[in-house]
């Protein structure tokens, strides 16, 4: 009976000391704080960084970092921004993710990202035409007259307010305080914030850049031909300090979501393969990793194409110490941080795959590359539809797809909605080529705004896994353009532009991709490649005109609105 009540008594000690630990922790980051406010002789030590040493200090600068950030008790929900092929991609890891208020806003005038630092001054962006070197060898930019040509000057038809994703009078308001953030106006220590926060009626001009994008999103396109607002968002996701991050629920691979100090959002996906490894022959389309270059050159091919459904990418050097570890609240994240025996830092995260000590990411020493996609309007404001890709792969080592046994497949097709009318099927030739010239074989779902039904574009998200081979051509994605033999004609027309000795489609992806602040970002061999690729296209063109005849295969889509309307499967 004795030793029976010596054993309780031991449990309750244990239990009595376990609890005050955690009121330790808890108490910890504002005793931290305390002590940082009352030593004033600190001002900033501007001591070199050494990885290695950071991490002896580990739990003492974690707890810093979070007094110093200010983190809130009522944390923002972003509603304004979303990007993914998931309706619920604005989960993350930890539920939703949360952006911070006051320490983030009353910080943003005294720090700025390394991206911004001397070393990448010299880069151009991508709208800075005239600083960019040009691949033409003659001074003259190829890049330019393209998008002079007349097929890149092609009129859209007149908007009304059904063809715009929002009506900027009704639909929305730059107003943070109006998703939960009661810090906002004029209270002490956020004077500086008034450059975030326009108070009264106020234009779309002032909203910023990632809001003007949302925007500015209508019916036919993401975003207009001579958009400024484009440049200066690319030039945003370079520049904006990182003030949130948090992985993003779902997918095989580790995606981060970014959060930056004017409260946009983008989709960072971190280097993983250097530009210069190819896909092992022996690997399935499913199992290779995804690239940050990848998402980059895309963003660009689309926009040579004249498609403009792919949201702005930017490439950007990101500091996974300042800019990831310090600032994250995602404490599955956190903990996977560690110091390489060549003393770099490091980090793998959670995910389906890859996602391990042995699959870790390391910067040098905590410099990583990666890609930034802006998030396009989160859901609760733009609904957007997931379709299953007809030409759908099996994503099965040993089946087949009905497409890839059945010739007829695309008879079957026609006579489905939405494919039996509209523009569906042609937009899906059209990303059935964008993905081809990438060599992109996984594309298993596509999405639409929801606001404008079946007579929209097909957005072309998640482009990781293209560019992964350029000694092989994966004839197999252009199926469904063999099977269909239809094709827009101003697609057919800028195809045939491109694949001009003046032009040049691999010419011209060099010269938009030197704007970007990874360049180069693509090997010749890739470039080369698509050139070949390109003939290809128009090979399987010819032969569908051959057999079918012009008016057959050639959609008219240049004149009037009659094409708009006419059926696929119009003969």
């Amino acid at each position: 009976m004795i030793l029976f009540r010596k054993f309780r008594v031991l449990i309750l000690m244990v239990f009595l000391v376990a609890c005050t630990m955690h009121i330790m922790i808890d108490l910890l980051p504002k005793l931290e704080k305390r002590a940082a406010g009352a030593d004033s002789g600190d001002g900033g030590c501007q001591c070199a960084h050494h990885p290695g040493g950071e991490a002896q200090g580990w739990a003492k600068q974690r707890a810093r970092s979070a007094a110093e950030a200010g983190w809130p008790n009522k944390h923002t929900l972003r509603i304004l921004q979303d990007f993914s092929n998931e309706p619920s991609s604005n989960l993350t890891s930890h539920s939703l993710e949360k952006i911070t208020a006051a320490g983030d806003r009353a910080d943003s005038f005294r720090r700025t990202g390394p991206s911004a630092g001397k070393a990448d001054d010299h880069k151009p962006l991508i709208g800075d035409a005239s600083g960019g070197r040009t691949a033409s060898g003659h001074g003259a930019s190829r890049l330019a007259a393209l998008f002079e040509h007349p097929l890149y000057k092609v009129d859209l038809p007149s908007l009304t307010d059904d063809d715009t994703l929002f009506n900027v009078n009704t639909d929305i308001r730059f107003y943070p305080k109006a998703t939960g953030n009661q810090g906002w106006h004029n209270e002490e220590g956020n004077e500086d914030e008034e450059e975030f926060s326009p108070t009264g009626e106020v234009t779309a001009e002032s909203y910023p850049n990632w809001l003007r994008f949302h925007i500015g999103i209508n019916r036919y396109e993401l975003y207009s031909r001579h958009n400024p607002v484009l440049d200066a968002l690319l030039k945003d996701l370079v520049l904006q300090r990182i003030t949130s991050v948090a992985m993003k629920s779902g997918g095989t691979q580790l995606k981060l979501i970014m959060t930056f100090q004017n409260y946009g959002q983008a989709l960072f996906k971190p280097m993983k393969q250097t530009r210069e490894q190819e896909t092992p022959p022996d690997f399935f389309y499913f199992s290779d990793f995804e690239r940050h270059n990848a998402e980059i050159a895309a963003f660009h091919l689309d926009r040579i194409l004249d498609f403009r459904r792919v949201p702005p990418v930017a490439g950007r050097l990101v500091n996974m110490t300042r800019e990831i570890r310090d600032v994250t609240r995602d404490k599955k994240l956190w903990r996977t941080f560690f110091i390489s025996p060549a003393n770099n830092v490091c980090f793998y995260g959670e995910c389906s795959y890859y996602c391990s000590t042995e699959h870790a990411l390391c910067g040098k020493p905590d410099q990583i590359e990666g890609s930034l996609a802006a998030f396009l309007p989160d859901l609760n404001l733009a609904k957007r539809k997931t379709w299953r890709n007809p030409w759908r792969r099996s994503y099965h080592k040993r089946k087949k797809a009905e497409w890839e046994v059945d010739p007829d497949y695309c008879d079957e097709v026609k006579q489905t909605p939405p494919y039996d009318r509209g523009t569906r099927l042609l937009d899906v030739m059209d990303m059935t080529i964008f993905d081809f010239l990438m060599g992109n074989m996984d594309r298993h779902h596509y999405e639409t705004f929801e606001k404008f039904g079946n007579d929209t574009f097909i957005i072309h998200l998640d482009n990781g896994r293209g560019f992964g081979k350029h000694s092989h051509d994966e004839l197999s994605i252009l199926v469904p353009l063999s099977q269909c033999c239809r094709l827009r004609k101003s697609t057919y027309l800028r195809l045939q532009l491109l694949a001009k000795e003046e032009l040049q489609l691999s010419s011209l992806m060099e010269e938009s991709l030197l704007r970007d602040r990874l360049s180069p970002v693509l090997i010749q061999p890739h470039l080369r490649a698509m050139d070949r690729r390109l003939r290809l296209v128009l090979q399987v063109v010819s032969g569908c005109i051959e057999k079918e005849g012009y008016v057959n295969v050639v959609e008219e889509d240049l004149v009037g609105d009659t094409a708009t309307h006419r059926g696929p499967g119009h003969r």
